[in-house]
């Protein structure tokens, strides 16, 4: 177990030591637009645009995601886009409400349909009352 975490510390030693001569080679990129408001209610939207392309929006509000009134959160929709190192722009539009983070764009993989029994099942599940 010794030797053990002694490699893993010498790893990231190594990997730490040779981290700075590559950031002292990267170009900062300026942020070219920017916008941010946040309001009294809660509500709140933000968004940028960098030089190289890259851009990001965001805003939300307060939202009563359960049953009882103290049962506020905050319910979110973007989107981010940036090029990729041969010139593809990525889009990734999102939303994070009270059914979690569900994020949607055209590169990003997708689950394959359910098989036929699968359905039928959910289906006479839903029309038993059970779902």
């Amino acid at each position: 177990m010794k030797v053990f975490i002694l490699g893993v510390f010498c790893g990231l030693l190594v990997a730490c030591s040779a981290a700075p001569a590559k950031l002292d080679e990267v170009k900062p990129i300026a942020i070219v637009r920017s916008a941010s408001e946040n309001n009294a209610d809660g509500s709140y939207s933000y968004s940028f645009e960098s030089e190289d392309g890259t851009k990001m929006e965001e805003s939300g509000n307060q939202k009563q995601v359960g049953p009882k009134p103290e049962d506020i959160g905050t319910v979110s929709k973007g989107s981010y886009s940036f090029a990729t190192p041969d010139g593809v722009v990525l889009t990734v539009n999102w939303v994070a409400d009270e059914n979690g983070f569900q994020a949607t764009g055209d590169h990003l993989p997708t689950p394959p349909p359910m098989p036929e029994h699968v359905v039928k099942m959910l289906a006479d599940l839903k029309a038993a009352g059970l779902l």
